[in-house]
């Protein structure tokens, strides 16, 4: 007599599920060991019940050395898959920079006096957009001298004011003037 097929869902009775459980995992366990000795391979699984408890099964050796060999051969072929993919990417990136660099050249032969005429159009557009960028990065770059050389000067008439002030209160007090006159810069002499 065959059996009806069973249906896979959640069993509700807690009983029942816990009979369920046993029978399966003492199957599954019975043909994890039927496949190693037929097929001489080396197999490991483990089982956690709803309860927590842990069920495992090695077939040759230690389930320790098992996860250790499936580490080493998960890491092999990540790491494998990870320097092909970089490789790739870096052989584009390879491609690119020929280009580019080909087109600098091109770029720079007629900065220095060749001729445009055979450049074709998105050699021109590409050597325009690169003229734009130099020309954008040698702003930014004049921009932040000169203000850096601002910011110098500021500090220096800072130093300088304050000096002056300072010289200026010596020289009324070896003098002996009591008033002195109001000083331009906003320095208060101390009296």
């Amino acid at each position: 007599m065959a059996r009806g097929k069973v249906q896979l869902k959640r069993i509700e009775n807690h009983v029942h599920r816990q009979v369920t459980f046993c029978k399966r995992r003492a199957g599954l366990l019975k043909k994890a060991k039927e496949l190693s000795i037929l097929c001489d391979a080396e197999i490991g699984i483990i089982i956690f019940s709803n309860h927590g408890k842990l069920y495992d099964l090695a077939t040759k050796g230690s389930m320790e050395q098992l996860i250790e060999r499936y580490m080493k051969s998960t890491r092999g072929a990540q790491i494998g898959e990870a320097e092909a993919k970089l490789n790739l990417e870096l052989q584009e990136e390879i491609i690119n920079l020929k280009q580019e660099i080909q087109l600098l050249q091109k770029g720079i032969g007629y900065l220095y006096g060749r001729k445009t005429e055979n450049m074709t159009l998105d050699e021109l557009h590409a050597l325009e957009k690169h003229l734009e960028n130099w020309m954008c990065h040698i702003r930014t770059a004049k921009m932040q001298i000169m203000f850096q050389e601002i910011q110098l000067l500021k500090n220096k008439e800072g130093i300088l004011t304050a000096a002056n002030g300072y010289l200026q209160g010596k020289i009324y007090e070896q003098t002996g003037i009591v008033e002195m006159p109001p000083d331009l810069t906003g320095f208060s002499y101390p009296h």
